[in-house]
Order: C-alpha cells, then structure tokens, then sequence
C-alpha cells in the first residue's frame, strides 16, 4: 500500500529556539517570517508553549498571549501547536483544575489548533483533565508518549501507555524523544507496534544532541509514522531537531514526498539567518557538537544549553555535572528527563556538585517529588533514601497530585485586580505569580507593546531585522 505523503511540523518558532537559545527568541524578530511561514504547507507551525510562556515575561517583557494573538493573525492558514506539560500547564508545579481549564479555554479562544499534552512520568492522571478540556473546546488534542532509557523502560511499557491515550480519546498521537536518544532501528520497532493498533496519526519528535535525529526520522517514516518535527537550518541540529530542507530533499520523488516547496523554505531560512546573527547565544558553538554521551545522562538540548549558563566562568565542571546526572535519575525512581524532572534532576545534578557533597542541599521540588506530588515515578525509590531526603513524618500521597490542591483561580483574580486589562492575566498570574505581576506592574510604562500596529509596520519591512 502507498504511504501517504510525510507531513513536517515546524519547531523554529519554539523549540528550535528553546534548544539552541534557551528561548530569548522576540516576537517582533518572528514577524518577517509568519507570512511566508504560512505559505508552506507545513502540517502545523510550533510556536508556543514549553518555556515559551515563561519567558515572555520574565526575560523578554512580553505578553504570551499576544505573541499567540499575532501570530494567528499572520498565519491564519497553518495549523498552531503548543507543548503543554500536562496538569503543569506550561509552569513547573502542578496546578488546581480550575486553573487548568480556565488557561486551555483562553488558549484556544485565543487561536491555538493543536495542544500537545504530555506529563513527564507518563502518568496519565496528570494528562487527563487537559486533554478533556482541549477536546471540549474545540482544540485537536495530541496524546503524547515520552521516551527514555532505563531499566524500567521499554517497547511495551510505551504500547501499554498508548492504549491509555486511546482510551481517554486523542485526536493524534506522538513519540516524545526529548534528549535525541531514540536510535533509528528502535524507532523503526516503536513505530511498527504503534501501527498495528493506533488508529490516529503518529507524529515523531526528537532532537539532534547525539548525531542520530535525522536518520532516526527516515528509519520511523519507512514504519509509516505520519508527521516529523523538523526546524528551519538557521535553528536547526545540536540540541535542536533536524533540519527541514534536507528532509524536504530526500523525501523528494519517494512516496514519502512531502510535498513542500524547496525554495519557498530557503527563502525563509535567509531570513531566519539574518534574524540569527542578532543573538550572540548562536554563537555558542558547543550546542552544536554531536554528544553520544547524552545517550547516557539523556539531558535534553534545553537543559544543556541552561547549565552552561549557570556553570558560568565553572563551566570546566559541567563534565562532572553532566555524569552526576545518571545517578541522581536512578535515585529518583527513572524519570524521564523531560520538564519539569530534567529540571529538578539536573538542579540536584548541580547541587550535588557544588555543594561537594550528595543531598546536602536538596530542593522543594525533589522534595516534593518524591511525596508524591509530580505523580507515579516510573521505577522503585528506595525508602531509606526517601526518608533521608523528605523525613520520617513527611505523608506520601497516592492519589492523582491535583486531587490535594485546592482551587486557585479565584484568588489570582482578586490578587491581579488593580493590573488586570483582560481575562488572560489573571492566567498568567496564576501560573508565575511574582513574575507575570511584575510584568502588569510595568506594562504601561514600558515604551512600547508589541501590538498589531507594529507588527504591520514589520511586515513591510520598516522594522529592522
């Protein structure tokens, strides 16, 4: 039987940029693309979530909303996608229900198409309520798979997770290699399996940390996956994931053709270029380097990239950090390290090392982790450690983590009154409190806000590049 032609989405607009420059990407730097974007054909465009929404605030004084609002206008033909970290939204703890569905509402009112939902322990507890919300929305819900490496990690644990996608009703499913350490011929079997049963689209996503993305891509479309996330050259390879033009080229004239125009996509990348040479983090030639020794500590590209931020003028340490990984991860029970666990094991990872002395410090997080607060850890945790780490007296729940939590959205609301211009901040309160109430503190005496009028001024070419 014929494949059907291999759709490619997009990551430049979110995790090309996550990957190689921890996500400073601004959205006025986006605008002289979006229109060409949209004219490719691609099967979606990633361009929000992740630590997208995080960093519109915190780092680059903008509203996360808006980004979404302008680029829907601009791209109204393409398909939007969105990573969302389950009942942690696109924050880092998990939040009450009512914050959950309030925030998925306003996403796809607000224009996003396709909401890709996953939790790090593939728990699927913490993928449930948000994956209901977005279906009854309107919004097309991608189940997602993460992968890892571990002892307690294989082809059927991820046959046996997909079967509880299916059962709660995804629309499309994908393969979550956060670390790029799914190997060509595994992914071949993965696929394999997937399609004897799955009867939604598959998508793949992995990055190029360890040399093995783009080889792994074609070995899973020769399995017949459907859609491969890819990333314009410019943002493309190192951390980030594969390139979208060679993909484009040999698919060409196989019943795989993607069907996607050459030369429409090299154009943009010259542009992408030229907006690349504004940000000294693509200079940073190590996020380039092909790494086999992530197959072993399995840090994904982002998390790699904030290390050596943190390590600063220690940076000769990150070897040692790098191997404490590992160590750490089987401690904490084998999660895959996929936010937020890639942050809380690589955080304790740096502690470890710094402090010269395992758990001397230890943060809430891994605190709160192994009270069972993040959900099911997907290997044993010896008691005795936990113990040391969370004391004697400490209760360790059982129950799906957002069952304890109580309702939140009615004291952001209260608490972001005196700042707020529309329904969307009291969200953006609730996920980062201090951050986002800094940011409305300060929208109005900032020069300017990036706004419709100033994007159209991009378009035309009178913003500079």
């Amino acid at each position: 039987m014929a494949q059907n032609k291999v759709g490619i989405m997009d990551t430049t607009l979110r995790d090309g940029h996550q990957s190689l420059w921890a996500t400073r990407m601004k959205t006025e730097d986006m605008f002289p693309v979006l229109e060409m974007l949209d004219q490719v054909g691609f099967a979606s465009v990633e361009m929000w979530g992740g630590a997208t929404f995080d960093t519109c605030l915190r780092y680059l004084n903008e509203d996360p909303w808006n980004r979404l609002q302008l680029i829907r206008k601009y791209m109204p033909n393409t398909k939007l996608q969105m990573l969302l970290r389950g009942q942690n939204l696109v924050g880092y703890r998990h939040y009450a229900d009512d914050v959950v569905v309030e925030f998925l509402k306003r996403t796809i009112d607000n224009g996003m198409d396709i909401v890709r939902v996953f939790d790090g322990l593939n728990d699927i507890r913490n993928m449930e309520l948000a994956m209901r919300t977005v279906k009854e929305a309107g919004g097309h819900v991608q189940g997602t798979v993460v992968y890892s490496i571990s002892p307690v990690h294989n082809l059927d644990t991820y046959v046996s997770f997909t079967k509880e996608l299916l059962e709660v009703g995804i629309d499309s499913l994908c393969i979550k290699d956060m670390a790029g350490i799914l190997a060509p011929y595994e992914a071949f079997e993965l696929v394999k399996r997937l399609k004897e049963f799955v009867d939604v689209p598959i998508q793949l996503h992995t990055h190029y940390t360890t040399g093995m993305a783009s080889m792994t891509l074609l070995k899973a479309i020769e399995a017949g996956v459907d859609v491969v996330d890819c990333a314009l050259s410019p943002l493309a390879l190192g951390t980030s994931q594969p390139a979208v033009e060679p993909m484009v080229a040999v698919l060409q004239g196989t019943p795989y053709d993607t069907g996607l125009d050459l030369d429409l996509i090299s154009k943009i990348s010259e542009k992408m270029t030229a907006i690349k040479d504004k940000y000294p983090q693509s200079k940073n030639t190590s996020i380039y380097q092909v790494n086999t020794n992530v197959l072993r500590y399995q840090m994904p590209g982002g998390m790699i990239s904030n290390f050596i931020s943190q390590l600063g003028d220690q940076i000769d340490r990150l070897p040692e950090v790098l191997n404490e990984v590992p160590r750490v991860r089987e401690d904490l029970g084998y999660p895959p390290l996929v936010t937020p666990f890639s942050q809380m094991v690589g955080s304790q990872s740096f502690m470890n090392i710094i402090a010269g002395e395992r758990y001397k410090m230890v943060s809430n997080e891994v605190k709160n982790y192994l009270m069972g607060h993040y959900g099911r850890a997907p290997g044993h945790i010896d008691e005795a450690f936990r113990r040391r780490i969370i004391g004697n007296d400490a209760e360790v729940i059982t129950v799906r983590p957002a069952d304890v939590l109580e309702p939140e959205l009615e004291a952001a609301r209260k608490e972001v009154a005196l700042y707020m211009e529309k329904e969307e901040d009291i969200s953006s309160y609730a996920l980062f409190q201090q951050v986002a109430l800094k940011y409305l503190k300060e929208r109005e005496s900032r020069k300017y806000n990036i706004d419709f009028e100033l994007a159209e001024k991009a378009k035309q070419g009178g913003y500079p590049v």
